[in-house]
């Protein structure tokens, strides 16, 4: 059952020290590169990622119900 108190205790991956999370997540990161699966961007999708982030926003039309 759950606590009603509201004093949980941080459990796996947020109970570690931050020095144990930052090796978990190296080895996943070097496994991902390692099968193919990490996805690396080139020169020109950084360049479009970076003109995309520095666009005005453009407001969007609110419906009225």
């Amino acid at each position: 059952m759950s606590e009603t108190n509201g004093s949980r205790k941080p459990r796996g991956f947020a109970a570690m020290n931050p020095e144990k999370q930052r090796e978990i997540a190296s080895l996943g990161g070097r496994a991902a590169h390692m099968s193919g699966h990490a996805h690396e961007f080139t020169t020109e999708e950084a360049r479009a990622a970076g003109r995309k982030r520095h666009q005005p926003k453009t407001a969007t039309p609110q419906q009225t119900g």
